[in-house]
């Protein structure tokens, strides 16, 4: 049962391990590249390195659409699976070595992926201490395998309960997005208990992050290597909001005193964030959740093939 599963999957692997050994001698290249510029140097690296963070982002999607949705969906629509079913291989037995095969090759080609960009981004990393970010956090180290595994048992149990590819395919490509949209917006905050601290406003943080209404959140605070998750208004020595008049007058005055005036009035903004220290606690935590994701829907899948 394993090689015919290879047999029908060996195509689509040898695909992707090309793929995989291009992407692979790139990122090496890159890596290079960026240990032999000076940190002054890095930022120039962000936009290539942003182009491989959106591909490592689309991975798991990709593998679950055309991985996983097809896998049960194929056979069901053209009628190979009674052949199988036939001998004396069982259901559950079929559908557990296909998810196997294709799971374990989509979690293992996206895991190599990932670490050799988490490799090769390192050094601009550590400079920028943006991995917490949302666009960053699911392109390095564990979490994208974790990914890939619940992207393509979430397509095959798709595929086994529509019965049809294109439809299993479309679906696992909504749902899939939706998650991956709606665990860092709504799901990742909850996964601990934010520090709070303060942020003093200075002249060259006005500069900055350009706001010119103490009335507005302020956004685009930053803790090097953590995750800003909440900010206030802007508020006085005395924890009170400040009055826009009085934070107007200063912001609208000559540069030179502008410094001098926001010192005077001593402003901060008071913030809520997960230091640089819970990135790994967080990666554990996600890559789990996903991976208990998937083995639920794949308990869903052994019982649905038994009426199939």
């Amino acid at each position: 049962m394993t090689w015919l599963s290879w047999r029908q999957f060996r195509t689509q692997a040898l695909v992707a391990g090309a793929a995989l050994l291009v992407l692979a001698v790139y990122l090496v290249m890159l890596g290079l590249r960026i240990r032999d510029t000076d940190a002054g140097g890095l930022m120039r690296y962000q936009s290539e390195l942003y182009l491989v963070d959106a591909l490592v982002l689309v991975a798991p999607g990709l593998a679950g659409m055309f991985w996983g949705a097809p896998l049960v969906a194929r056979e069901l629509e053209t009628g190979t699976h009674r052949f199988v079913w036939a001998q004396s291989v069982s259901r559950r037995r079929w559908l557990a070595v296909k998810l196997l095969v294709v799971a374990g090759a989509a979690t293992l080609a996206t895991g190599l992926l990932s670490a050799l960009l988490t490799w090769a981004a390192a050094p601009y990393d550590t400079f920028a201490g943006d991995r917490f970010t949302a666009l960053l956090f699911g392109t390095r180290n564990l979490a994208p395998a974790a990914y890939a595994a619940f992207a393509v048992v979430l397509g095959a149990t798709l595929g086994l309960l529509l019965r049809r590819t294109l439809p299993a395919m479309a679906l696992t490509f909504v749902l899939f997005t939706a998650v991956q949209v709606a665990v860092p917006l709504a799901l990742r905050p909850h996964l601990g208990t934010p520090v709070t601290g303060s942020q003093p406003i200075t002249a060259a943080v006005v500069r900055e992050l350009r706001f010119l209404s103490s009335d507005a959140d302020i956004e685009g605070l930053q803790v090097h290597g953590g995750w800003v998750v909440r900010t206030s208004k802007l508020l006085a020595a005395d924890g009170r909001r400040v009055d826009q008049q009085r934070y107007e007058s200063c912001v609208l005055r000559t540069p030179e005193a502008v410094g001098e005036c926001l010192e005077a009035l001593n402003l901060h903004v008071s913030a809520a964030y997960f230091p640089a220290d819970r990135y790994w606690r967080f990666q554990w935590l996600e890559s789990v959740l996903y991976l208990t994701a998937a083995a639920l829907l794949s308990l869903l899948s052994r019982w649905r093939v038994r009426h199939a």
